[in-house]
């Protein structure tokens, strides 16, 4: 599950994981960004990766949903 949650090949100098650099460059877009990702593993899951693909829409979900309770939490401020 490591190797969809924090893959080794995307924090390779150990300060930043590639996500939070995503994050941060798409601003508002990033929801779209993973919305995209959960679509993609959700339609492939069967033919290429199986349970891989699954857990990794479900870690592009969880992110979405944190950015919207995070988007949420300042619309309430």
């Amino acid at each position: 599950m490591e190797n969809v949650k924090h893959p080794s090949h995307y924090n390779q100098d150990q300060s930043i994981e590639c996500i939070e650099a995503i994050k941060a460059s798409l601003g508002d877009a990033f929801p779209a960004y993973c919305k995209g990702n959960v679509m993609k593993y959700l339609w492939r899951y069967k033919y290429k990766n199986g349970l891989e693909d699954l857990q990794k829409s479900r870690q592009y979900l969880d992110w979405l949903i944190e950015t919207e309770e995070e988007i949420e939490r300042k619309d309430d401020v």
